[in-house]
């Protein structure tokens, strides 16, 4: 096959233990998942139906070893949000919560980077959301864990600290919704593909970082990353 222009680059990622690497398809995105993360943000924490965004393919960066992103153009309130991160490896719709375990491939440790002054510009003007979250490097995502090595992750701390200082400290057990229910809910609006991922949401404690700052994300069971932000 001949193409018009140069093709782009397939992303993937790390595969622990593994020689195959996994290919990321999609990004998707839960949001306000944890009850005091939504109110930090001056939100209702109730248990209404998820709601979802997503990142581009660009936006995954491979830190299954320590890595440099750089700090994006046109914002000066740049956060960090840690997030477990969900890897599909058999797609569908229309998915039952019951069997949606099923479709995972695996687990990672991932950071969803955020211009959050665009962000909120955008929320308050009732556009959407892209400049703030959807851009090249603002998805550093450890390795990624097999189910079969290592299981269903219910219960496990998630902490994130910048420079060494705690910021984030939660547990994936106070998920508002589910990882079975995250997967079932979107596989209603839109059909689930092998390659996918979904970051289930961050708990409290988001905020800024600088050029230099040294990120260290972390879930039980799933290991650390570590995330300069470029000087």
């Amino acid at each position: 096959m001949t193409y018009a222009v140069a093709a782009p680059a397939v992303h993937t990622l790390t595969v622990a233990g593994r020689d195959e690497r996994f290919p990321v398809n999609r990004i998707f995105c839960v949001g306000r998942n944890y009850a005091a993360h939504a109110r930090e943000m001056g939100k209702d924490p109730d248990r209404e139906p998820p709601f979802y965004f997503m990142k581009p393919a660009q936006a995954a960066v491979d830190a299954a070893q320590a890595v440099t992103i750089p700090y994006p153009p046109r914002t000066s309130n740049f956060h960090h949000e840690i997030e477990l991160v969900l890897a599909i490896g058999r797609g569908g719709a229309d998915i039952a919560a019951a069997d949606a375990l099923d479709h995972i491939y695996g687990y990672a440790v991932g950071l969803d980077m955020t211009r959050r002054d665009l962000q909120l510009e955008a929320r308050d003007k009732g556009r959407p959301w892209e400049f703030g979250k959807s851009f090249a490097a603002s998805a550093p995502i450890g390795a990624v864990h097999r189910v079969q090595d290592v299981g269903h992750p219910r219960d496990a701390a998630i902490t994130l600290t910048v420079n060494g200082q705690p910021r984030q400290s939660s547990d994936i057990a106070k998920l508002i919704w589910s990882v079975s229910e995250c997967i079932a809910v979107l596989s209603q609006y839109e059909t689930l593909e092998p390659g996918d991922l979904i970051m289930t949401g961050t708990p409290e404690g988001v905020n800024a970082v600088v050029r230099g700052d040294v990120l260290i994300g972390a879930i039980e069971g799933l290991g650390e990353i570590s995330v300069t932000v470029a000087s």
